[in-house]
Order: structure tokens, then C-alpha cells, then sequence
């Protein structure tokens, strides 16, 4: 199969009337449906047309992230901020149309039950009653991203991206990730009063959506526009009691004897992602990194092999920094092409290493699962996509040696330490929106001190004092997640438990244990996350114990690698 090169898909602007017009043709014969076949039709045909409307504004957005000072898909995204709101209102029509059919009831017989769940839940989402404030956070979010893309960090004499000050951050001498830490200080506080404004405008905005479809507050639609069938906040509360009470003396222990080991007092904040007195790095440079990763998944199984010549193919990877690119990294897929495009900023650490699994763990399960998933979920919630790049990450353990040669058991140190230690940060992270938004009207400096209060419980071995600006409480302000993606956080931490079940496996019979992994992902987008969990045969994060099993596992190994 030929693929299409991500730079040559074509880009043609869509047409809000024409979509609107289309939309309403397809209500229109819903309503005037003879048989439930037909339905079923209006349905397919409604969902390419979709389709193409996501491929297109997907297009314009990841081209405005590789270049944010690019005129042309500047002002298509504003374009597309404004109109997709509106578009959104007549998807809300045709999904009650829909639902509202004489003959759902029979097409209910042909269809996944999750399809009708996930139209229900979209119908607590959105409304024309809210579509000024739908376009006034699109408007906010594209404004921030452009803003931090553009944001440089003053360092040494030379002017860095957040992307390429990283590298500086996590580098094995203490002296030069505090100076990192300081630039990275002294430019939000250059900027807090913008960081603190339009941040305080997502969350006006959002509250008010919320109160306007009836919620108490943005936590509810926050949980639902997540797709969250499967869990709810009182689950996740438990969870981050789990983790407080399981996790977090093992991690401060752990922390302790890290410290003892680098003859250091009292870790800083910028000693959170150092692990010995020579961390490991890449022995490749970028290009290098890129075939290791190639050779990596042809060697891994007949599908990884398949899956990573279409992505070398169509070239599908973005990973060098430079001015004017988004900072961070994802994963993102075309819809009428039916390929994934992995985006990133390698820095020369651990972290390009990362791109290769975590990135390309998210690119495979679409690529598996293009063909069978659903339209209403694609790859299903994020707590379900992150369970995919998460658990690559240590497949691939099986072959770190290409990129880091004999100190590969020391990046297994180090991949495994952060990854545990990272749960907590994760719950800091969305414990620290749920009270944002159910308080609504908090100062800055509140929400500073509520950021300061969640560190002392959840990472009680550190603290950033002594960073200029970092010490006040601010570290959540260079967390795109917070203010892009509400309430995303919290999936990487369910998934990572996920993940660490898939080590355990993979270390047990890897073969068996990634076959379990390729239909897990095989499945995406077709059940919900506690479901999948079940079906794969693993233990769910909510369930008790599973996170005191997390802490013995993890302590026993880092103590093998170590």
C-alpha cells in the first residue's frame, strides 16, 4: 500500500456553510428514513463527512505547531476556531435526530452499544447555548500555544526554547539544571501577568460553559468531554488516596537514597529527574536515534514492522526544535488518510529516546486499530491511549542497547524510576484542577499556594525554593496539559499502572506479552478503559491493592538494576 507523505497532503480550507448544509440534508432524510438499514447509512455518510472536517483542521493545526509564525494556518486556525464551535452546533442536531429515530431501536442490533453511550455523552457537552464561550476557549488555547511557542528562555548567552533548555535541565551536573531552572524562572516571571490572565480567562470561560449546560461547576463537563464512561471523580479520588498511601512513602525512600548517592542534602526541584552522577544519554544523535528505532520495531514483531515503514514512508516525524515551533510532543493522526504524524522536540537526552516508544506506542495502536475503530471514539479515552504508548515504552526495553549500548541497564534505572515517581506529579497535576475549577474565582496567588500545598503531600522529598519564580508555587505554569487539555493528567497516571502490568508480563514471556499488547491495542476505540483492562486479563487501577503490588514490583527491580 502506498502512503501519502504528511507534507503533501493536500490542505483545502473547509466550507462551515457547506458542512452546515450537508449536515442538515443528512437530518433531514434521517427524519424521513424508511428502515433502519437506512439509518445506519446516514450514519456512515455523516461520519465522513466528520471525518474529513477533523483531517483538515488537524492539518492546519499541527502545520501552524511546526512553524507558529506561518500567516497562512495562523489565520486558518482562527478561521477554525470560530467555525467549528458552530459546526459542532448541527452535530449536536444530528446526534439527537439520531437518537430520536423509530428505527434506533433496530439499528441498535448492528451497532457497539459504545456508539449510542458516546452519543448520549456528547449531548452533555455542547449546545447553542454555550457556542460564544466554545469559540472563546478555542480563541484562548490557540493564543497560549502560539505564545509559548514563541516564548525563549535567556541562557549562557544564548537564546533557547523551552524544547532545547530541557536538555540543560536534566544535565548530570547540578550547577548547570539550577541555572537551567533560574532561566526557565526568570522568563514565566517575566511573564506571569500574561500566564496568570489568560489562564484566568480559560477557567472563567469554562465555569461558565459548565453552569450554563446545568453543571455545578467545569469538573462534571470536564470528566465528560474526556469521554469518561468507565470512572467518575469519586473514583479518581480514591485512587489518588492509593497513591498517596502506597506510592508515596516508597518514592520518598527511594528519593532518599538517590540523594545520599549524589552527596546532596535536600533535592531541588531540579534534581526531580536525576538518578546517578552520570545519567544516561543517547550514544546516536537524531537521525541516528530515528534508525535504531526503525530497526528496533522490524525486529519487534510483524506488525511493528509493518507500522513503522508506513510512518518512514510518508515521513511522519517532526522531532528537531527550532524558533517558532510548539513546545512540546504528541501524537496526531489524518482521518482521510488514515495516518498517524508523531511531532516532538529532541534535546540529546533520555527524552528523544522516549519519542521513539512513548510517541510511536500511540501512532501503533491507531495504525492496528485504523481500520476497526470507532468513529465517535477514535482511540477510545485518553486513559485507554496512553495505556498503548505508555506500555510500548517498556517493550522496547528489550532493545535500549541500540540507543544507549552498555549503559542501557542504567536508562532502565532511570525509565523506571521516573515513571514511578511520575504518578504522584500526575495526581498533583489533576488534583490541582479539580480545585481550581470547583473555586472558580481564586486568585493567582491562591492558586500558587494550593500548587505548593499538593507538593508537600505528594512530593514531600522536594521543593523548589530557591528557584526564582518556581519556589512561589508556579511549577504547573509550563504544564501545557493544564491549560490546553483539562483533566487529561490524570490519564497518564492510570495508564502508566496499566503499563507496569505489561513489564511485569513482558518480563515473564515477552513474546506472549506483547501478543496481549498488539490485541489490546487492536481493540482501541471499542470498548471503555475498565473493559479493555479486563479483556487483556490485567488488573485495573481502582482496584485495591493494585498500586501496593505497583510500589513491591518497581522497588525489587530498581533494586536489580541498580
Amino acid at each position: 500500500m502506498k502512503y501519502t507523505k504528511i507534507s503533501e497532503m493536500a490542505y483545502v480550507r473547509v466550507s462551515k456553510d457547506s458542512v452546515i448544509e450537508q449536515i442538515k440534508d443528512i437530518i433531514a432524510r434521517i427524519e424521513n428514513a424508511k428502515s433502519s438499514d437506512e439509518l445506519l447509512s446516514l450514519r456512515n455518510e455523516y461520519n465522513t463527512l466528520s471525518e474529513h472536517v477533523g483531517t483538515m483542521a488537524r492539518l492546519a493545526s499541527t502545520r501552524l505547531n511546526l512553524n507558529s509564525r506561518d500567516e497562512f494556518y495562523t489565520a486558518e486556525m482562527d478561521y477554525y476556531n470560530s467555525a467549528l464551535p458552530e459546526i459542532q452546533m448541527y452535530d449536536i442536531k444530528f446526534t439527537k435526530a439520531f437518537l430520536d429515530s423509530p428505527y434506533l431501536e433496530e439499528a441498535k442490533k448492528e451497532l457497539n452499544p459504545l456508539v449510542i453511550t458516546m452519543m448520549e455523552l456528547s449531548l452533555k457537552c455542547a449546545d447553542e447555548r454555550v457556542l460564544e464561550e466554545m469559540q472563546e476557549e478555542n480563541r484562548l488555547t490557540t493564543e497560549y500555544s502560539k505564545f509559548v511557542s514563541e516564548l525563549t528562555y535567556d541562557f549562557r548567552g544564548e537564546k533557547l526554547t523551552l524544547g532545547a533548555l530541557r536538555k540543560y535541565m536534566q544535565d548530570s551536573d547540578r550547577e548547570t539544571r539550577r541555572e537551567a531552572y533560574n532561566a526557565l524562572g526568570k522568563s514565566l516571571g517575566e511573564n506571569s501577568d500574561y500566564l496568570d490572565g489568560i489562564y484566568d480567562k480559560m477557567v472563567k470561560v469554562r465555569d461558565k460553559m459548565a453552569k450554563k449546560l446545568g453543571y455545578e461547576n467545569y469538573v462534571g463537563l470536564g470528566y465528560n468531554l474526556m469521554q469518561r464512561t468507565a470512572y467518575d471523580k469519586e473514583a479518581v479520588k480514591v485512587f489518588r488516596e492509593n497513591v498517596l498511601t502506597d506510592l508515596v512513602p516508597v518514592i520518598t525512600e527511594l528519593k532518599k537514597k538517590i540523594a545520599q548517592k549524589l552527596g546532596i542534602d535536600e533535592l531541588k526541584l531540579y534534581d526531580d529527574s536525576t538518578y546517578s552522577e552520570n545519567d544516561p544519554k543517547p550514544i546516536l544523535d537524531a537521525e541516528g536515534i530515528l534508525a535504531a528505532g526503525k530497526e528496533m520495531y522490524h525486529e519487534m514483531s510483524p506488525e511493528t514492522r509493518e507500522f513503522i515503514d508506513m510512518m518512514f514512508e510518508s515521513d511522519a516525524f517532526d522531532v528537531l526544535p527550532r524558533e517558532g515551533k510548539w513546545t512540546g510532543g504528541y501524537m496526531t493522526f489524518f482521518p482521510d488518510y488514515r495516518q498517524p504524524f508523531i511531532f516532538a522536540n529532541f534535546n540529546g537526552t533520555t527524552a528523544d529516546v522516549d519519542v521513539i516508544t512513548h510517541e510511536a506506542g500511540h501512532a501503533f495502536a491507531y495504525y492496528v486499530g485504523r481500520n476497526e475503530m470507532l468513529p465517535e471514539t477514535q482511540l477510545g479515552g485518553m486513559e485507554t491511549a496512553e495505556s498503548h504508548s505508555m506500555s510500548m515504552e517498556f517493550f522496547a526495553w528489550k532493545y535500549m542497547d541500540k540507543f544507549f549500548g552498555e549503559r542501557a541497564d542504567a536508562y532502565k534505572y532511570k525509565h523506571l524510576f521516573s515513571a514511578l515517581a511520575f504518578i504522584p506529579y500526575g495526581v498533583i497535576v489533576d488534583y490541582f484542577q479539580q480545585i481550581v475549577y470547583e473555586n472558580p474565582e481564586m486568585t493567582p496567588a491562591q492558586r500558587n499556594e494550593v500548587w505548593k500545598s499538593l507538593e508537600k503531600q505528594f512530593r514531600p522529598y522536594m521543593n523548589a525554593d530557591g528557584i526564582e519564580y518556581l519556589e512561589k508555587g508556579t511549577r504547573w505554569q509550563y504544564q501545557n496539559h493544564i491549560f490546553q487539555s483539562p483533566f487529561y493528567y490524570i490519564d497518564y497516571c492510570l495508564a502508566q499502572v496499566v503499563a507496569f502490568e505489561f513489564l511485569q508480563l513482558s518480563l515473564e514471556d515477552y513474546e506472549g506479552a506483547l501478543r496481549t499488547y498488539i490485541d489490546h491495542a487492536g481493540r482501541t476505540g471499542n470498548y471503555n478503559f475498565t473493559e479493555l483492562i479486563k479483556m487483556a486479563g490485567l488488573k485495573s487501577p481502582f482496584e485495591s491493592g493494585a498500586l501496593s503490588q505497583v510500589a513491591r514490583m518497581c522497588r525489587e527491580l530498581l533494586e536489580k538494576l541498580g
